[in-house]
């Protein structure tokens, strides 16, 4: 992991939905800008719609949502389908944040986002590392599959 000024990918970041909480996606975008990714962040209050747009106008590898108001379960519900009905069948999909209004065990959480088609799901506070580690495995991962 690391800068050596080879593009490591293409991803979108955004909050979705109504939220206009940004810290979290900033810290995140932030950790992959340094790692070497190329970031487009499309800002909050973004729709399944303008995620898709981006990750066509951009080529994207993987997108980042980002929700802090609980109702996160809501906000992607059906967002893999579209992503699959635009030809992104393959997108990798993580999303993080405080995502549901009540308490659950993380298990739990984390189960019902992959059962949205989630690919990778993280609980407010995640280390940065851990994120990229995870972007840098499932990029590699996908790239010997297609080849």
């Amino acid at each position: 992991m690391g800068v050596d000024n080879k593009l490591m990918g293409t991803v979108v970041t955004g909050v979705i939905g109504e939220d206009v909480h940004v810290v979290g996606i900033k810290i995140i975008e932030r950790a992959l800008n340094d790692a070497g990714f190329k970031v487009n962040s499309i800002g909050a209050q973004v729709s399944q719609e303008e995620f898709i747009d981006a990750v066509v106008e951009t080529n994207a590898d993987a997108i980042f949502i980002s929700s802090f108001s609980g109702h996160a379960a809501i906000l992607v519900r059906s967002f893999r389908d579209k992503c699959a009905e635009a030809g992104l069948g393959d997108i990798l999909l993580y999303i993080g944040g405080s995502l549901l209004l009540k308490e659950e065990l993380w298990e739990e959480v984390e189960k019902k986002f992959k059962g949205l088609g989630m690919d990778r799901v993280y609980p407010p506070g995640i280390s940065p590392t851990r994120v990229l580690e995870d972007l840098e495995t499932d990029i590699s991962l996908r790239r010997r599959v297609s080849k």
